[in-house]
């Protein structure tokens, strides 16, 4: 019987309990951004290209999450699973890294001084990210990266600026997955197995949302929170979050 299901679990554990030992205050600074950003009638933002964009997407509206958070989904950045033809892995190898791109994305979407942004990126390093980070520092809006200091601290940028995420963010949350990302080694085998980046940064960002949602509370207002329609009468649910939708289309008409 292999023993790898436990190896990989085991790797996923050890790498939460690296972060929940020495991130703590880090996700709670996050947290903090993002609950005085959302009492004063703002919004957090969220981004990552490639699988980045999952933990993005996690953030609202998720079950458990707080109305407020703002994905920004840009096709381009993370449908490339069919690899070959339309949107495959090669177009996305190419445009993630062109500088411009990520100014234009940012362009298109209605930000105020005040927001907030959370980058997701393993690496820190490719331009449209930092295009993005660059252009929300501009505005006035704080940027808080969820980012691998080990990797991101081992490669070159690859923007003009010269920087990588974690030297333009405000706060940093660090995943501490190693340079490379998957960390399993296989006998004879080139290339490591077991990637956890993924999994590490949806956990940190559902972190900051809890906390984020205690801190709203703490001050008496409502935190919007995501219901399941699929753990409670339907019809019940789906009222509570259509009240949900009705508060994020207040915060954007306002805009």
């Amino acid at each position: 019987m292999s023993d790898m299901p436990k190896r990989y679990l085991q790797t996923v554990l050890d790498r939460l309990t690296t972060v929940m030992d020495s991130q703590t205050d880090a996700i709670e600074n996050a947290a903090n951004v993002c609950a005085e950003a959302i009492l004063n009638d703002k919004l957090v933002f969220t981004f990552g290209t490639g699988h980045g964009s999952f933990a993005a997407m996690e953030m609202y509206p998720r079950t458990g999450t707080v109305t407020g958070f703002r994905p920004i989904v840009e096709s381009s950045m993370i449908s490339f699973h069919r690899v070959l033809g339309d949107a495959g892995a090669r177009q996305y190898r190419f445009i993630h890294a062109q500088e411009g791109y990520g100014k234009a994305i940012f362009d298109s979407h209605q930000t105020d001084p005040g927001d907030a942004i959370i980058m997701f990126s393993h690496s820190g390093m490719n331009a449209v990210t930092l295009d993005i980070a660059i252009a929300a520092k501009e505005k006035g809006m704080k940027v808080i990266a969820v980012t691998s200091i080990p990797h991101s601290s081992a490669v070159v940028s690859r923007h003009s600026s010269g920087k990588r995420l974690y030297e333009i963010a405000d706060v940093t949350i660090d995943t501490g997955v190693p340079l490379g990302d998957a960390g399993i080694e296989i006998e004879g085998v080139e290339g490591r197995t077991g990637a956890t980046s993924t999994s590490v940064a949806i956990a940190i960002g559902h972190a900051i949302n809890s906390t984020t949602a205690e801190l709203v509370a703490q001050t008496g207002r409502d935190p919007y929170i995501m219901v399941s329609p699929n753990t409670m009468e339907k019809a019940k649910a789906n009222a509570h979050n259509d009240k949900n939708y009705a508060e994020l289309w207040r915060r954007l008409k306002a805009r």
